[in-house]
């Protein structure tokens, strides 16, 4: 029982350990695999009176126009369209590496035009463009808006956002985009980080399980690999991203969001003793109106007087000594014990840094 007892003990102090491993994959691309970015413009026709107010968008009607042209549809000149289920979108969509003309791919119509929903329209066929200015994928199909409003005597009702909707594969791929897998005998692994440890771990990685000396640390973000060509090498790169590697730890960083009041920081960030005092200063002004009525028979005016009182309290913050945290949890126990609303930790965290007692790099979003 004392055997099996030890067993478990065991396992339960070498799990963290074996749970911090990381796929190299997780970690680092493949130099040259990557998402290809696709725009385009289009018309989303057969809404329900809730399209662009073609008055105040004239690229709505001059793209109907265009449209009904090339169908035959000539209409005189001076015709004033007054469109309301039409609306004029971008269309937005990924094209994922190694895609073959004739796969589908989902794009996302978005309203450019002054449109109070794109709710049950349809999506005309639109050609996406790269930044090349090629075609690599035709669009159409409807619209799918994860929203709802309704909207009667002056009241309205909206649950999410309904100018701009997602349609499901509605995108068919028309062009290949050449991806090459590495240059001669090498493919390169990019890290996703910038670190020279986690490289070095890398291509001990490689090196030690695969075979020696094809893994070559160009800089702290892309490794060399020595790889077989034709159809072996797929199934090295396979192979390569699978293999395990613990990743370093990354730099002592706290990520201040001075809009929301958001402070998030990493385990590396560490703390020395330091003392800080903190209290919150309120000023408060008040302002009290009075009118002075003269006697009727006195020929005065009345007269509108304000009066105006300030007051200014500021509250007691006694000196609170923080301790050296060198782990995660005793740094925010000590910020926990100064009694900072997270918006007054901004300033705090700021002059902490100042003072040399934050070991960690601010950075302000």
């Amino acid at each position: 029982m004392l055997r099996i007892l030890s067993v478990v003990l065991l396992t339960i102090v070498l799990w963290p350990a074996a749970a911090s491993a990381d796929r190299i994959k997780d970690v680092a691309n493949i130099q040259g695999v990557r998402d290809n970015q696709l725009i385009g413009y289009g018309i989303v026709v057969g809404l329900d009176g809730s399209g662009d107010q073609t008055t105040q968008t004239p690229f709505t009607v001059q793209s109907i126009i265009s449209m009904l042209s090339q169908m035959g549809v000539n209409l005189p000149t001076g015709t004033s369209l007054q469109l309301k289920n039409v609306a004029a979108v971008m269309v937005t969509a990924t094209l994922p590496p190694f895609s073959k003309p004739g796969q589908s791919i989902d794009v996302t119509a978005s309203s450019i035009g002054n449109a109070k929903s794109l709710r049950g329209g349809t999506l005309l066929m639109t050609p996406l463009k790269g930044g090349d200015g090629q075609v690599y994928a035709m669009a159409q199909g409807n619209v799918l808006v994860g929203g709802v409003g309704a909207s009667s005597g002056g009241a309205q009702v909206q649950v999410n956002h309904l100018s701009v909707g997602r349609v499901p594969a509605g995108a068919t791929v028309e062009r290949e985009v050449p991806t090459v897998l590495g240059q001669g005998d090498f493919i390169n692994l990019e890290l996703r980080s910038n670190d020279f440890t986690t490289a070095t771990r890398v291509v001990e990685a490689i090196n030690g399980q695969i075979a020696d000396g094809i893994a070559v640390a160009q800089d702290g973000r892309v490794i060399q690999v020595r790889a077989p060509s034709g159809g072996e090498r797929v199934a090295f790169i396979s192979k390569v991203e699978n293999l395990e590697i613990n990743p370093a730890q990354g730099m002592a960083k706290v990520i201040i969001n001075a809009r929301t009041g958001s402070v998030v920081m990493n385990q590396a960030v560490m703390l020395d003793t330091c003392a800080v005092a903190h209290g919150n200063l309120t000023v408060i002004i008040n302002t009290d109106s009075s009118v002075s009525q003269p006697n009727a028979k006195a020929g005065g005016k009345t007269v509108t007087t304000d009066k105006t009182t300030i007051d200014v309290k500021s509250d007691q913050g006694g000196l609170v000594e923080l301790p050296r945290g060198v782990s995660l949890s005793e740094v925010v126990n000590a910020l926990n014990s100064i009694g900072a609303t997270p918006q007054d930790l901004l300033a705090i965290l700021q002059a902490m840094k100042a003072a040399g007692a934050l070991r960690a790099e601010l950075e302000i979003i």
